[in-house]
């Protein structure tokens, strides 16, 4: 990207102003803030002037319950197996995060749970990836999503653990893509003169950072037909599960989420329904009361199953989302960033919005989605918080009570 280009591309949408300091610049740093324009996809600022005109219609939709799955493990899991083993599928692990709100500064997969010995969240992710690796006799390519924050230090440290026994050649890293903020006038924040304001685009970009990075030739040269995609929260998820992907065939989906009993109506999780007859997640703040008292015939509350973020999609739905625009989700936050006089602010209340697409939104454009039901006290343990609800105090209990020495 040279300078009138992007000169060009930035009065083409109202944002001269992050070339304010261009010339003070040194060579070094004129390059890097062309490069980060270049990268912009500046139509995600405009989403800010689209209405949402979606009408929803959301309706239950009935899991493929713990007992169902039970009376076809053998014909579920033969085929998942088989599956495998003819490379059909791929594993994406989303792990751009840091370590933050468990009061951690790395990675999250960093984070060691062990309490007399070390245990790392990613050390359990590989291990129970090394459980189907074993069972099928076939190493499953895995891709890491990382970002720009946290890349160095992740992909240092599988180094550093030697990969925790997987087979290297099969792990592969890639950054999430980064979007600018934007004051509530849709003007890009610059964090410093020659340093644009940049976020992670949200999970649900994985699929484009992927192509982005240049494996989608590699997963097509391979043909390999479904993609795992989980979060790196959930330290006793089911990864690459034969019974899951087995289902899913055999059942006739074309994708599927695996899903538990929601503890309480009103657990803060995200339900696998249908909107307009698309498969679709309604998150816990979208159900009224009356969807949250809703019961089926069975006399079990409707909404019942809650999504673990654990996703299998197929690959040919996933590149026709290439050419659609994912939902994005405009969000409000406290934005660090240099004013007018060149001065750093730090904001204490939202200055302006951060734009995020999410993993579950990627659900709608698979046609169908089997839920999966797993026992959340054998599949969900997920960290998200230093104490309390879904955190490491929880986490811990459950890897113990699993046979989990820590």
């Amino acid at each position: 990207m040279d300078y009138e280009k992007a000169y060009k591309i930035l009065e083409n949408f109202g944002q001269l102003h992050v070339l304010k300091y261009y010339d003070s610049l040194t060579e070094s740093e004129q390059k890097n803030l062309l490069s980060q324009i270049g990268e912009i996809n500046f139509e995600v600022i405009n989403s800010l002037n689209r209405q949402e005109t979606d009408e929803k219609n959301i309706k239950p939709v009935s899991a493929l319950q713990l007992s169902e799955i039970s009376e076809k493990k053998e014909e579920y899991e033969a085929l998942g197996i088989k599956a495998i083993q003819n490379g059909a599928l791929a594993l994406v692990l989303l792990a751009g995060g840091q370590g933050t709100r468990l009061g951690y500064a790395g990675p999250k997969g960093t984070f060691n749970v062990g309490i007399t010995k070390d245990l790392f969240i990613f050390e359990l992710l590989i291990q129970h990836t090394l459980d189907i690796v074993k069972k099928t006799d076939t190493w499953i390519p895995f891709y890491i999503m990382t970002s720009d924050k946290n890349n160095d230090e992740t992909v240092a440290f599988f180094k550093e653990h030697h990969y925790f026994g997987y087979d290297a050649s099969y792990i592969h890293f890639f950054k999430q893509e980064m979007v600018p903020s934007v004051d509530f006038n849709g003007k890009i924040y610059m964090e410093d003169k020659g340093q644009i304001c940049l976020s992670p685009n949200g999970n649900g970009g994985w699929f484009s950072s992927l192509c982005k990075a240049g494996y989608l030739k590699d997963i097509l040269d391979n043909q390999v037909k479904y993609i795992n995609v989980f979060s790196v929260d959930n330290v006793l998820q089911g990864i690459a599960d034969p019974v899951f992907l087995g289902a899913i065939l055999k059942e006739g989906y074309a994708s599927g989420g695996k899903v538990v009993k929601k503890a309480s109506p009103d657990e803060r999780v995200g339900v696998l329904c249908t909107n307009n007859d698309k498969p679709y997640i309604v998150e816990y703040y979208e159900l009224t009361d009356e969807m949250r008292d809703e019961r089926n015939a069975d006399g079990e509350y409707a909404y019942n199953y809650g999504v673990t973020l654990n996703y299998i999609f197929p690959i040919d739905k996933l590149i026709s989302t290439m050419d659609t625009d994912m939902p994005l989700h405009i969000v409000k936050k406290a934005i660090p960033y240099l004013d007018e006089h060149g001065v750093y602010v730090k904001p204490s209340e939202p200055n302006g919005y951060k734009f995020e697409t999410l993993a579950l939104d990627m659900i709608t454009f698979m046609g169908t989605c089997l839920p999966f039901e797993v026992d959340r006290e054998k599949e969900f343990a997920p960290i998200k918080n230093a104490t309390g609800v879904d955190s490491i105090e929880t986490a811990r209990q459950l890897l113990t009570k699993n046979g989990y020495t820590l």
